[in-house]
Parts: C-alpha cells; structure tokens; sequence
C-alpha cells in the first residue's frame, strides 16, 4: 500500500466531473464490410460512408468512424427499448442527474463550512496585476505540415526536412504569409497567411506556446513539434492590456483564489480527521482495466473492492467506475496509458471527494428525495423529448416491415439529423453503459479502416481536397489551429 501526499491540492467543493462522452468497445475482427456490430444489428461501411461523404466539414478519420459507430451502437438500443415501451420506464435515469446531486452537495458545503476573506480592494488586485505579468496576449502566425497517418520515422524526418528548407527560403527572402498560403496545411490560418490572431497562454498547446514565449516580434523560430505536426511559428505582435481595462477581471480572479485556499484548507483538516488516504495493493492495475473496459458490469466482491482506504471508509471499484464513466473516452485512454504517479494522484482526488460528499452527508446537506424526483423526471422528458425529434419514439414501422428493419431505418436517419444539425443527439451521457450491459456489441477495427478510405476516395472523386478534411490518426485535438 501507498499513503497519498497532501502536497497537491485539488477543487472539489464546485467543480464536478466533466460530462461522459458516447463510449463504444472496439475489437480486433477482421470484418472489413461491417463497421459495428450490436446483437442482431450491423452497421455497414457502405451505410456510414452515405451517411456521412456529404458533409465535407466532418473530418476523414477512425476517431470520427468510432464516435459515430459508439453513437449507432446506443441509439439502435435506444430505439429497441423505446420500441417495446415508449414511456421509458424500462430505462433508470438516475445516473443522469447523481453528478448534479453531488455537485449540489459540495456547492452547500462550501456555501456553509467554509469562510474566505473575498474583499479584493482595486489597490490590492493593482499590486498583484503590476508584479505578476499576467494579461500578456500573443499574436502568431504559422506554417504547419502534417505527418502522414501511421508515418514510419523515415517519412517523419522527410517532413521535417522539407519544413526546415522552406524555414531557409523565408529566411533568404520568401514571403512568409505567400508561403503560408501554398503550402501550411492548417486550412484556417493558411487562408490568412499563416495568421492566428490573438491569443492568450493557456489558449494552445504547450508546445507552441513556449516556442511562441522565446520570440521578439518579427522572429521567426526553428522547426516546433505539436500533437498536430510541425511548425514554423512567427511572432507578430506581444501586448498587455493597461490595468484599467482588466481590473474586473482581476478582482475577480483574487477573489477565486481566495476562495480556492481556504477550500484546500478545508480539505486538509477534513482529510486530517479522516485518517491517512492509502492506495491499496493492485489499485492501479484495476483502475487501468476499468478504464479499459468501462462498459464492464461489477458485483458483489468486485464492486465492493477497495481502491483507496481511510480511517472510516474506502474508495471502492463500482464507485470509481461509476465516476469513470462521467468522463469522456480519451480520458479513458489517459488512465489506461497513465503513469502509477499520475493514476495514484487520480485516485487520490477521488477519495478526496468521496470525503467531502461524507462531510456534506454528515451535515444533512444532500438532496432531499423530492429534489432527487425532480431531477429525475426533468432529465427523463429531456430524454423523451429528444427522441421524439429524431423520430426514434414513436418507432413507426411500414405494414409488414419487421422490428429490426424499422429500428436500423430510424436509427440512420436519427443519425443523419444529428450530423446535419436537423435535431441535437440525445443525451445519454452515462445510460450508454446501462443500454449495453447485457448485450453483445463490438466495432470492427477492419471496418472502421475500411470506411476511412472509402470515405477519403468518395470525397476526393467529389473534388475535395483530402487534406482540407483529414485529422492525423495519431494527434489529439488542441486549440488555435496548433
């Protein structure tokens, strides 16, 4: 076992976890025609290269494959169960509306226990403005090259190259934005010679912005290296704003702070009363395969598992999955790939929160059931309503036509409204796990595969240009362009 450090501090009285993203389970068949599977219902590639090959906005890429074959998956079982009752009653929206309920909680905690001095004088927020350098803004512009999907090291140092030699031809005299222009493949910026306008820190990605930091006006810097290619990054413009035109802000951000220290005050003695927060022995190694699997369904000894201890309770498996599921797939990805370090801090913050929802439970500060009703019932129409716009309840069916015909015709049509803005998806945030448990489904790694490149070919014989849509397969998004 692990004791935690309470080195690091962590908001937990008003921020929640952030809102789940539609999962999806992928495999390794070799099914190259079928994109997704769930029980007798198949996605071909055939239908999502028609569903998707005239929206020439939505990237050529497996993530944007995945994501609509997650989204198919759950919305064919949707459609099922809205088939058989159309009232919903088979469906238990509570795990909708339990990250509002602890939100609520910790919000009335702080509201209640905890006392800031948050009187920021215009001559205090003055001083701090003055010494801190905070409020700069950057102004860049840019020229980046992708590496091609599943580039090979080879491929990687030719891109490299290339950038350098046009970073050799500015320097001898070629125009910047001209260059930009013919040859960046950030379609945005290269539309205005490179230009990204203003930006804050924080605003792009860490890479970009330290390579952005070491320049004066007018340089222009070596070859960077971003999650989304490489780069030759000039600076136009560094500015901050008189004090004046910030002071609201500024205030308001001392304010914050203030209030955050004493919440990390509070937080410490709570924890200090609690006893020593322990990872126990194999936490990680279930915190990564829970990750892995998140759709997976715990009971009994497995639920009840500890995954971090204190003095009087624990953090177990089936509420750390529960609270896992209220974040999006790529953090999925974060904790399976994460370091023993970084896992151990995560669960730490976790049972950080559990100690505060105690704290909050002990001073009779959760929902009453009525409120617990209301919510309930409000996320339920939200659902009802949702689904009634994307035709899926009721589930209208032609004479003769059997059940799984007119749920996969609903269905892609559902989708097709989603895509085209039509209708809004609905959200189902963390019911996608409560609709797969129990039914067999799968995303067929050949299949997405197939459906990139029949996608890439349909819209390239349409006259699109293949690098205004292609994402790299092995970036992640950022900000700006960057």
């Amino acid at each position: 076992m692990k004791a935690l450090s309470t080195g690091k501090t962590y908001r937990l009285l008003l921020c929640a976890l952030g809102p789940v993203a539609l999962a999806a389970c992928a495999d390794d068949s070799t099914d190259a025609e079928t994109v997704a599977r769930v029980d007798g219902y198949r996605l071909t590639v055939d239908e999502l290269v028609e569903l998707t090959v005239d929206d020439e906005e939505l990237p050529v890429s497996a993530d944007v494959v995945e994501a609509l074959a997650g989204l198919w998956i759950d919305y064919t079982l949707f459609a099922e169960v809205a088939a058989n009752d159309s009232t919903l009653e088979a469906i238990d929206f509570t795990p909708l509306v339990r990250a509002r309920l602890d939100q609520e909680a910790l919000g009335a905690l702080g509201d209640s226990a905890i006392q800031a001095d948050t009187i920021v004088t215009e001559a205090d927020a003055r001083a701090w403005y003055e010494t801190s350098g905070e409020g700069v803004r950057f102004r860049a512009s840019h020229i980046m090259l992708q590496y091609p999907p599943q580039a090979t090291q080879p491929q990687r140092d030719s891109v490299r190259e290339r950038l350098s030699s046009i970073r050799d031809d500015i320097l001898g005299g070629a125009s910047f934005e001209a260059t930009a222009r013919e040859v960046s493949q950030d379609p945005g910026s290269a539309r205005q010679g490179g230009d990204l306008g203003y930006f804050s820190p924080g605003d792009l990605v860490r890479p970009f912005e330290e390579a952005v930091e070491a320049l004066q006006p007018g340089e222009m810097s070596d070859v960077v290296a971003t999650p989304m290619g490489l780069h030759l990054i000039r600076l136009e413009d560094r500015e901050r704003p008189d004090f004046a035109e910030v002071s609201t802000d500024v205030v308001a951000r001392l304010r914050m702070e203030r209030l955050q220290q004493a919440e990390s005050l509070y937080v410490a003695g709570v924890e200090e009363r609690a006893g020593e927060l322990t990872v126990v022995d194999g936490a990680v190694e279930v915190a990564r395969d829970l990750a892995r699997s998140p759709s997976v369904s715990l009971s009994g000894r497995a639920a009840r598992r500890p995954l971090v201890e204190w003095g009087s309770g624990s953090l177990s498996a089936a509420r750390y999955l529960e609270l896992l599921r209220l974040e999006p797939p790529v953090f999925h990805e974060q904790v399976a790939n994460g370091s023993v370090e970084a896992l151990e801090d995560f669960l730490g913050a976790l049972a950080r929160r559990e100690l505060i929802l105690e704290e909050a439970e002990g001073m009779g500060l959760t929902a009453s059931r009525e409120r617990v009703d209301s919510l309930t019932a409000e996320a339920a129409s939200q659902i009802r309503e949702a689904a009634r716009r994307l035709d899926l309840i009721p589930l209208e069916r032609a004479p003769g036509e059997d059940l799984e015909r007119a749920v996969q015709r609903a269905v892609l049509g559902a989708l097709e409204d989603n895509l085209s803005g039509a209708n809004p998806s609905i959200p189902l945030g963390p019911l996608s796990y409560q609709l797969r448990s129990g039914h067999a489904h799968s995303i067929s790694n050949a299949g997405v595969g197939r459906a990139v490149l029949e996608l890439g070919r349909q819209r390239a014989a349409r006259g699109a240009s293949p690098m205004d849509n292609a994402v790299p397969l092995d970036s992640t998004p950022s900000g700006g362009g960057s």
